[in-house]
């Protein structure tokens, strides 16, 4: 096995040797592979599909919220899904939840948080050239980008969009002959979700590879921040739970195209039976939810990592129990994956095995307790700068919070049944995933703006973007929880007709009115991501007084990151505020010889080590 040095001197030479000429602009920004600019692609492509999805969401807003209006105006978006009457077309309304669900879940949350801060950061923050394989990362983006143009090609087909939920359950996605959406739609949607996952597993095989092999010398797993920490777990959950999910759409074309019975079994449509025998609609929950679940933590672990970092450099202080939170990072990656049938408690599941589910279920508030303690007691006391980064990290903790405690209630079978697929669990998942992620997104997007363009952000913009939807969301979902406990049910394209329901008439339009407003917060967000990105203020060259190596490349690192040395690594990443220093931050790459002044008693021992090494080192090259 290589050692540190001879990775850096190898890295030094791909370097010198591929990276120092000019680019054109196709090799540059179409088919890159920096993975800074893949990053980038990413992330960019990830801003499209969210305002694709937030659009669906407040069009069928409109519908519960005012479902007497005439949406008669939408005609000229929606076509033939609006009917003479201006009323919207209830397969079109299944069809946009799926889709809203689909795009928000994979091609947002997923692609757009991991797929941009996991190539951006890692490379820079592990102190290596770039990721393992340029060329397998931009593959993984052009996957990603064939798998958007293969979705958003199912939105002006004929028939609609795939129309069964996000989770597309048989035998609804089974049957062509269902409904509209379980025709072309569903065909196109289970292809794009196949090039979604090769897009995954390709980029998470690189991503653990390159923390594996490519850190800088020094750079010890005990050195790492942890926000690589977060990514490099998120990459080993996907590339063992997504093949399963690669597994149940590839059964479910079998089933669809091909005469299979995997999933059906005993179906009737219009008094005629249909041939399939023997195959069970669970088998395929059971495959989709193996995915499902870990999927939460692919989408929550960078999130927290993202926070992690956010709030240690602008709190001033060292982050509270590093060693713990690895830990619990740990056991939310294992305990992650033996817990899905908790979704199924309505399945007719065995009742001791949901009993299993339902204790492993909340064992996993233990790990995710670990944290929310330590962001806080990193938080108390500390000398906090509120950039727009911090009040979303803030933000996120919050949600971790109250989203948390709600799965309390759900993670139970006994009230699950209950609540099962009512506005109680809608409003669960998108406080704890949704928004959790989200504002895990937009931290990391203000906090390491700087060092993607090279300027700086608005930051008053940025402050009344973090109120107007931190506000938001709490207005949108809980309301949302009141109702759920009412019994009012998710996917119902109506509820007028129901008059246990019409009490609620006026807390929907609420609810709507409050998505309207924060939907529109995100257009400031908007404004200031692409004017700054041109005509913000030259960002300096640490603008956080931060301590991870990515703040020590140029200001808009070129395809390399470093222009020399890469710089070798000494120390943790959060050293902050340290009792005796000159300043509050001493960066990673600073040797613990050149602050004897701020040493801990076995810093000192590893000073004098330094030295030695460093004598040793100038009298074996003279």
């Amino acid at each position: 096995m290589s050692t540190a040095a001879e990775v850096n001197i190898d890295q030094d030479v791909h370097h010198d040797e591929h990276h120092d000429h000019e680019q054109s602009f196709i090799s540059k920004y179409i088919f890159t592979t920096d993975h800074k600019m893949i990053g980038k692609q990413f992330l960019i492509t990830g801003i499209m599909w969210g305002l694709i999805g937030v659009g669906m969401s407040v069009i069928f807003r409109l519908q519960l919220g005012f479902p007497e209006m005439d949406l008669g105006w939408l005609r000229p978006l929606l076509g033939g899904w609006i009917s003479e009457q201006g009323k919207l077309d209830p397969e079109f309304y299944l069809a946009l939840v799926t889709m809203h669900g689909t795009i928000m879940v994979f091609f947002v949350l997923t692609a757009g948080l991991s797929g941009t801060f996991s190539n951006y950061l890692i490379p820079l923050q592990i102190g290596a050239r770039d990721m393992a394989s340029g060329f397998m990362n931009m593959l993984s983006y052009w996957f990603f980008f064939l798998s958007s143009v293969v979705m958003m090609a199912s939105i002006f087909i004929e028939t609609g969009p795939a129309a069964g939920g996000w989770v597309v359950y048989p035998p609804l996605s089974a049957l062509p002959q269902a409904i509209q959406g379980s025709g072309l739609g569903m065909t196109l949607w289970l292809v794009a979700m196949v090039f979604f996952i090769v897009s995954m597993l390709l980029g998470g095989i690189n991503y653990i590879t390159t923390v594996i092999n490519l850190r800088t010398e020094g750079m010890s797993f005990s050195r790492l921040p942890l926000t690589i920490w977060a990514f490099f777990l998120t990459a080993v959950i996907g590339l063992l739970s997504f093949p399963v999910l690669f597994a149940a759409a590839l059964l479910l074309v079998f089933d669809r195209s091909f005469g299979t019975s995997f999933y059906l079994s005993d179906i009737y449509i219009g008094g005629e039976a249909l041939p399939n025998m023997g195959g069970s609609p669970i088998l395929y929950q059971h495959l989709f939810w193996f995915l499902g679940h870990p999927e939460v933590y692919i989408v929550l672990l960078p999130a927290l990592g993202i926070t992690s970092e956010v709030i240690a450099t602008n709190s001033r202080k060292p982050i509270f129990g590093y060693r713990a939170m690895i830990g619990s990072m740990l056991g939310i990656t294992v305990l992650s994956f033996v817990v899905w049938a908790h979704h199924m408690f309505v399945s007719g599941l065995n009742p001791f095995l949901g009993s299993v589910f339902m204790f492993l279920t909340l064992i996993i508030a233990i790990p995710s307790a670990v944290k929310v303690f330590n962001y806080l007691t990193t938080l108390w006391k500390g000398n906090i700068i509120f950039t727009p980064a911090t009040l979303f990290s803030i933000g996120l903790v919050s949600f971790f919070i109250s989203g948390g405690l709600t799965g309390i209630f759900l993670g139970n079978s006994v009230i699950d049944i209950q609540l099962h697929d009512t506005y109680f669990v809608v409003a669960h998942f998108h406080l704890v995933m949704g928004s959790l992620s989200i504002f895990g997104l937009l931290a990391g997007v203000y906090h390491w703006f700087p060092k993607m363009f090279g300027r700086m952000m608005d930051e008053k913009l940025g402050h009344i973007h973090f109120w107007m939807t931190f506000i938001g969301v709490y207005m949108i979902f809980f309301p949302m929880h009141y109702i759920g406990i009412a019994g009012f049910p998710r996917r119902y394209y109506s509820w007028t007709n129901f008059d246990a329901f019409s009490s609620y008439t006026d807390l929907n339009m609420f609810v709507s009115v409050a998505a309207f407003v924060t939907v529109a917060a995100q257009f400031i967000f908007l404004f200031n991501f692409f004017y700054s990105m041109y005509r913000g203020k030259r960002a300096p060259q640490n603008p956080w007084r931060s301590n991870t190596l990515e703040w020590t490349a140029p200001i808009e690192p070129g395809h390399g990151n470093w222009p020399g040395e890469i710089p070798k690594v000494y120390r943790w990443p959060y050293d902050y505020s340290k009792p005796g220093a000159k300043e509050d931050f001493i960066p990673q790459h600073i040797p613990l010889s050149h602050t004897p002044e701020s040493n801990l008693d076995h810093e000192v021992e590893l000073a004098k080590k330094e030295v030695v090494d460093k004598t040793a080192n100038a009298q074996s090259n003279a």
